[in-house]
């Protein structure tokens, strides 16, 4: 018995909206302006543009990368499920704390995380 599974209705971020050139993160890393949250910290900087454009960064020292894999998905769907609450315009630069217990880190922490991080960003 052969399962099949209908993709269409499956929400993927649009790969227009990703950070994916060195000089772009090394850009927002150094220009941008920093926030932090308990596990995940970020740097924003103003774009031209009336979208968001994000990029997740996460140390090789932090895990195999499974691990850092799994983190990425987590920050990538807490930001898509909570982007159209918060303003646009602005490149995001998302790392893991290198202090942070990545074994302790689910879903619900990251995603809280993020919303802090982005009401910040909205606030300024």
């Amino acid at each position: 018995m052969h399962n099949t599974y209908n993709l269409s209705s499956v929400k993927k971020m649009s790969k227009v909206n990703v950070l994916k050139k060195n000089y772009e993160f090394r850009a927002v890393l150094s220009k941008g302006k920093y926030y932090r949250g308990v596990y995940i910290e970020a740097f924003a900087l103003k774009n031209s543009l009336e979208k968001n454009k994000i990029g997740i960064a996460i140390n090789t020292k932090i895990g195999k990368a499974v691990k850092r894999n799994y983190l990425k998905r987590l920050i990538r769907e807490g930001y898509r499920q909570n982007e159209k609450n918060f303003v646009k315009g602005y490149n995001i630069v998302f790392l893991v704390k290198k202090s942070a217990n990545i074994e302790e880190i689910s879903f619900s922490k990251v995603e809280k995380d993020v919303l802090l991080i982005l009401a910040e960003i909205g606030q300024n």
